[in-house]
């Protein structure tokens, strides 16, 4: 295995090196036909469908329900160490502590004729979450769970709906259902991929639908959220995970290295990139990828996802880096980096970014607070993290006074009247009899 090793003069020079790049933001048109059909077979056989594709792709054995009772979620959770137990309060509370911040509150405002206006703050009634758990459940993503049930929790979502495959025997990853405990969710349903999204979505007679549906997933989860946006609200269409990090001569090239395996191991798809000003680094962090990712248990996806998608890129000077850091808007950004806090305000597009040689990016997949549900495939450039505002709608209120309608009818009905709608100039004049003079 050894990742591409590119070498760039100036920041336009990327986009035609970054060709290779592009392949990963189309899933295929057979993916898409596939998801299509099982939305379709979901939306007309409700849990019969449910039931066969668990059969067919998890457990071939499977037995309903398909809702885990509070008893069995509770018995399985008591399972867990009292160490694991320990770390995922731990991460919890660190979570939680964050997304208290972000709460915004109603606000009204009076103006001197007496009218008010507003904003109301509520959060939406119901939340499916979707937590991977990898090919037969050897990637259970408890941190998933935390990093998007906290939200919906600060937001004051009174219904949470989790929804994650069963591994082959049927069972869920006691971890998962210690996290579930621990956040006082009970309701669990064994059910994965493309047709969980569909439930959630569409409803069926044990899984009622609900308004939102957030959390990872593969290719296929993604592109299910992407057909049914607008019959349900999501998160965001996630693709493939990725890391940029942007490392000078004092950056340790094992660090760097283990930095961008720890992305790869993720999926076959994932990018691992590293942008570096000093090329003796690059060339000694290539080296270190091909030793760490031998010893590494996904060796296999790790190589994979670095032959394909993986690339160390140097450049002549941190301003370049920067500014392909930039056109890249990777999901995680790391500034391994003499002086990150001098590096970070060129930076405007990218997920979360990761400050120095002390913080990796698990750091925050895991413990430091801030969520791990980020943008990918350039879409920082438009879009945020995860966060308790995903859980919430705005509602503006607009309570004007009769003198305020008796000052702005005029205006009103002209420009309606420019518009060409001659009812809506009506509606504001109708009043104007009855008004008192200003």
């Amino acid at each position: 295995m050894t990742c591409r090793s590119i070498s760039l003069q100036s920041a336009q020079d990327w986009p035609r090196a970054a060709q290779w790049l592009a392949a990963r933001r189309n899933p295929g048109d057979n993916v898409e036909h596939a998801v299509r059909a099982i939305i379709d077979d979901v939306r007309a056989r409700g849990d019969e469908a449910l039931l066969e594709y668990t059969r067919r792709f998890d457990c071939a054995d499977f037995a309903p329900p398909l809702r885990l009772s509070e008893q069995d979620i509770a018995r399985s959770a008591a399972s867990v160490s009292p160490e694991c137990h320990a770390h995922i309060g731990d991460a919890a509370r660190n979570i939680r502590r964050f997304h208290e911040a972000q709460k915004e509150k109603s606000w009204f405002e009076t103006l001197p004729d007496g009218s008010i206006l507003g904003q109301r703050v509520l959060p939406v009634d119901s939340v499916g979450l979707y937590v991977p758990g990898g090919q037969g459940g050897s990637t259970p993503l408890i941190s998933s769970l935390l990093m998007n049930a906290i939200p919906a929790q600060v937001a004051g979502v009174r219904r949470i709906a989790v929804c994650t495959p069963p591994r082959a025997d049927g069972s869920i990853d006691p971890a998962i259902l210690a996290a579930a405990h621990l956040l006082d969710i009970d309701e669990v349903y064994r059910v994965g991929s493309a047709w969980a999204i569909a439930a959630l979505a569409c409803g069926t007679p044990s899984l009622p639908a609900v308004d939102v549906i957030a959390g990872p997933g593969n290719i296929y989860v993604a592109t299910a959220k992407r057909l049914l946006q607008g019959i349900v609200g999501i998160d965001m269409i996630a693709g493939p995970s990725e890391v940029l990090i942007l490392a000078d001569s004092s950056a340790r090239p094992d660090w760097v290295a283990a930095d961008m395996l720890s992305q790869a191991e993720h999926d076959p798809l994932a990018a691992a990139l590293c942008l570096t000003t000093d090329i003796p680094l690059g060339e000694r962090i290539r080296e270190e990828l091909d030793r760490q990712c031998a010893s590494l248990p996904k060796a296999q996806i790790a190589a994979k996802s670095l032959q394909d998608w993986g690339a160390v890129i140097t450049v002549p000077h941190m301003d370049v880096a920067v500014a392909v850091a930039n056109m890249i808007a990777p999901e995680h950004l790391e500034l391994c980096v003499r002086d990150p806090w001098a590096v970070l305000p060129g930076i405007r597009h990218a997920g979360a970014v990761f400050m120095g040689h002390h913080c990796p990016e698990p750091v925050g997949d895991y413990f430091a607070g801030p969520n791990h549900v980020l943008p990918t495939l350039g879409t920082a450039r438009f879009s945020s993290a995860l966060s308790v505002q995903t859980f919430c709608k705005k509602t503006s209120i607009v309570a004007t006074s009769a003198a305020f309608l008796q000052q702005s009818r005029e205006a009103i009905a002209a420009l309606a009247r420019m518009e060409g709608l001659e009812a809506h100039a009506r509606s504001a004049e109708i009043r104007g009899q009855h008004l008192p003079r200003a």
